[in-house]
């Protein structure tokens, strides 16, 4: 019998590895020529191939990309670094699965792994390159350094969102990123859910109310609210989506809430207000607060304050419990 013959070790082409990494074969053809970050592996009358220590080494450089690391110094880092040191650079890579037939369906502009962020900041970047990637913990991790840095309203305004409206242009434009979307905005609440008050004892006695009624089912909105709120030691009772009409009185009632902030994202059609007159009924009655653009209907509607964004809900609350707007 003869010997039996090593295998030969599995390496990668360039589209590969970018589908691996979530970043477009241009981009690695760019690191390749300006930081010599390219495929290692080479026969003769074929393309160069990419190792699992070129691999380990792009991940490093993409991976510190995300944390906000310039390009070149995290190439830099990446090439440096010592092959032993480089997590997976000595494991034998799995060959790529074989790809789907087409089934007729024609390509739509906009079907590449990028997400087009408006003109945002680095933060903003990294954040789309880690959710394009379906890296949890990238995106987990981006989002708190961010809200410890600059607090919820501004991670809110300047990385979170334009990246959601990125993915959402993308989705619209494609019809493909759910997963980025739902794989986000988890994070995106783990990470807000771990803003946590701050030293001392919270400013309002009656606490604000903060549900979605049914058939709402966003809830990301509410959980900034109640981040932000939190940064300013204001106690909240989140009461999440779907949440029925009468439970919300039932809940004003037993908590003599100072206000109610209620979300509506208006997919399911614009939003349905609560019974306005069992609300009045509690004494004292709340303050009732509406956010998003389900609720466009209501804007000057006496009694309702319609918050245009988280920074207006923000400051309504913030006045309401302060005392420059009288509590019902």
């Amino acid at each position: 019998m003869a010997d039996s013959q090593p295998s030969t070790p599995v390496t990668l082409e360039v589209a590969a590895v970018a589908r691996r990494l979530g970043v477009a074969t241009g981009t690695l053809r760019t690191w390749d020529r300006r930081y010599g970050l390219g495929p290692s592996e080479h026969q003769a009358g074929t393309r160069r191939r990419y190792t699992a220590a070129d691999l380990a080494r792009l991940t490093l450089m993409h991976r510190l990309m995300l944390e906000g690391v310039g390009a070149a110094e995290a190439a830099r880092a990446a090439t440096e670094t010592e092959a032993d040191q480089l997590p997976g650079a000595d494991q034998p890579l799995r060959p790529e699965p074989p790809a789907a037939a087409p089934r007729g369906r024609r390509s739509r502009p906009g079907g590449g792994r990028v997400v087009a962020t408006r003109e945002a900041g680095p933060a903003a970047r990294g954040l789309a390159r880690a959710a394009m990637s379906l890296d949890s913990d990238a995106c987990t991790a981006l989002l708190r350094t961010s809200l410890a840095r600059s607090g919820v309203v501004d991670t809110w305004n300047d990385v979170l969102l334009p990246v959601l409206a990125g993915v959402g242009d993308r989705w619209r434009s494609t019809g493909a990123g759910v997963e980025v979307e739902h794989l986000l905005s988890e994070c995106a609440e783990a990470a807000l859910r771990g803003v946590t008050d701050p030293d001392g004892p919270a400013r309002n006695a009656r606490p604000v109310l903060l549900a979605a009624l049914e058939p709402e089912d966003h809830r990301l909105p509410l959980v900034a609210l109640a981040a932000a709120l939190a940064e300013r030691r204001i106690a909240t009772r989140p009461l999440g989506a779907r949440l029925p009409a009468r439970a919300l009185v039932d809940a004003v009632t037993r908590t003599g809430a100072l206000a109610v902030f209620l979300w509506s994202q208006g997919a399911a059609g614009p939003g349905r207000l609560p019974d306005e007159e069992a609300l009045q009924a509690v004494r004292p009655p709340p303050v009732l607060l509406l956010g998003g653009p389900g609720w466009d209907a209501e804007r000057g509607r006496p009694g309702v304050t319609v918050c245009a964004d988280l920074e207006s809900a923000v400051g309504a609350v913030v006045a309401l419990v302060s005392g420059r707007v009288p509590a019902r």
